[in-house]
């Protein structure tokens, strides 16, 4: 009889299909982040989303979902705790349409510059059996299977 209790200690054979692997890195990353976050008040949700306002500020809501590859109304959640913290801010009325352009406040730059480093030590955490040339590799090759045109809204001409 299989212990279902266990199957996360049981090595896993390298003829499991390739989704499984990637499924379970990332449940582990999410895992490890969530608690490096955790001490300072924030979910793995709210700094992906502060993470895409640091870089693309004034995303919708809609936007903001899109890329996370969530529900509009999950990131509506994530947005309007954020605002509730004064990380983020949200016009009280859209100027044209339903849009509300979201922005960090400085309070939001600087807990996410506070982040940063706990999300970076949670990936050498996770990342801990791989070389420098590992991880780069890792990363070229998983930037392969993420091509751009498997993602909404690409140009699928070429």
């Amino acid at each position: 009889m299989l212990d279902v209790h266990h199957h996360e200690e049981m090595p896993q054979p390298v003829d499991s299909p390739i989704g499984y692997f990637l499924k379970r890195a990332m449940l582990t990353t999410r895992a490890h982040v969530g608690a490096k976050l955790r001490p300072l008040g924030l979910t793995l949700p709210q700094y992906i989303c502060m993470h895409m306002l640091h870089r693309n500020p004034g995303m919708s809501n809609a936007e903001l979902a899109r890329e996370a590859f969530v529900t509009r109304q999950a990131m509506n959640s994530v947005l309007h705790e954020l605002e509730k913290m004064g990380v983020v801010a949200r016009p009280a009325t859209a100027a044209a349409g339903r849009v509300l352009p979201a922005t960090l406040t400085d309070r939001g730059e600087e807990l996410l510059a506070q982040a940063l480093p706990h999300v970076w030590a949670a990936e050498d955490e996770v990342l801990a059996a791989l070389s420098t040339t590992e991880r780069n590799e890792l990363k070229r090759l998983l930037a392969c299977i993420v091509s751009p045109a498997l993602l909404p809204d690409a140009d699928t001409d070429d």
